[in-house]
């Protein structure tokens, strides 16, 4: 078992989604940064699906009652087990009883705890994730909290201890600024300087950005000018209806990231959409830090896909998989 001691700004039980249901207006939720979330899962000989915690700039405070093997990815987080400092990317033993904390993190938002075996909640649709914004998934549906009981799944693989992830696969998140964006659906809406300054112009994180969606500070943008149809409101960003792709850009005036909690859909006109590997750099951006668009064609995108996957594959065979 876990027991939460602290549960940190925000602390959830997250796996990699669940899919299928987009259709009935459930995204996929998961963890934000899957690229750390599943280097997490390697280092302790998880299956790269299970459940970790991810911890938001800060993180949870947690007590072992088992003997167990643990990792920690992502957004460099400060921690000590018993008081001794642990580090990151490699996984460590820890015994029943032992307490881990976790700092405010130095660099990126999202850190991940993996834990042999996997968090152990019930699933609800196929996945372990939390989604707060109808309270179901991971804990109760809800952030952690104090006095919270965690079970820890099997662990007959019990992985060993000091196995690291080559600094190679290991991610800058306090330099890369770029994200890289398929343009469209509703870009011909922008006048044509919006639709230059959309990829040219330096936009800031602001405080309102969480699993739901990224809301950046920058220029803003202007639509042409129509007749609304019936249905779209009076305001130039509106449209009737739109599918709603978990990354894309909305324009009420600036940009709006959705990301993985997002609603699936609704009358904003979407102009862009980040592509999916490099959700995973946007979600560990730090509020008033840069964000630049960077457009890319379907092509290039599925080249970085491919890229980040072979990234993945040559750290699960580092790690002795």
């Amino acid at each position: 078992m876990l027991d939460i001691i602290d549960g940190g700004v925000s602390t959830t039980v997250q796996d990699l989604g669940r899919f299928g249901q987009y259709h009935i207006g459930m995204p996929p939720s998961g963890a934000m940064d899957s690229y750390a979330h599943k280097l997490a899962n390697y280092l302790v000989g998880n299956a790269e699906d299970a459940a970790t915690l991810e911890m938001t700039y800060q993180g949870a405070d947690v007590r072992f009652t088992t003997d167990t093997v643990v990792a920690l990815t992502g957004a460099s987080m400060p921690a000590t087990l018993d008081d001794e400092p642990v580090p990151m990317y490699e996984s460590f033993s820890v015994t029943a009883g032992q307490t881990l904390e976790t700092e405010f993190a130095t660099e990126g938002v999202r850190t991940y705890l993996a834990v042999s075996g996997g968090i152990d909640v019930d699933p609800v649709m196929g996945s372990r994730s939390t989604y707060t914004l109808v309270g179901i998934g991971g804990h109760e549906g809800r952030p952690l909290e104090a006095g919270d009981e965690l079970r820890i799944g099997s662990d007959s693989n019990r992985p060993p201890v000091g196995v690291q992830v080559p600094d190679r696969y290991v991610r800058d998140y306090g330099t890369r600024e770029t994200v890289r964006v398929l343009v469209g659906l509703c870009e011909y809406r922008l006048t044509d300087e919006s639709r230059e300054a959309l990829c040219e112009a330096e936009w800031k994180v602001t405080p309102e950005a969480d699993r739901v969606g990224y809301r950046l500070e920058g220029p803003e943008l202007d639509f042409v000018k129509r007749e609304q149809p019936f249905g779209a409101g009076n305001d130039p960003s509106n449209v009737v209806d739109l599918g709603y792709p978990i990354g894309s850009i909305q324009m009420p005036k600036k940009p709006i990231v959705l990301l993985q909690d997002a609603v699936t859909g609704g009358g904003y006109a979407t102009v862009g959409t980040v592509i999916s590997v490099d959700r995973s750099i946007l979600a560990q951006r730090r509020t008033h830090h840069s964000v630049y668009f960077e457009p890319v064609t379907v092509d290039e995108a599925a080249a970085a896909r491919d890229e980040v996957h072979d990234d993945l594959h040559g750290a699960y065979e580092s790690i002795g998989h």
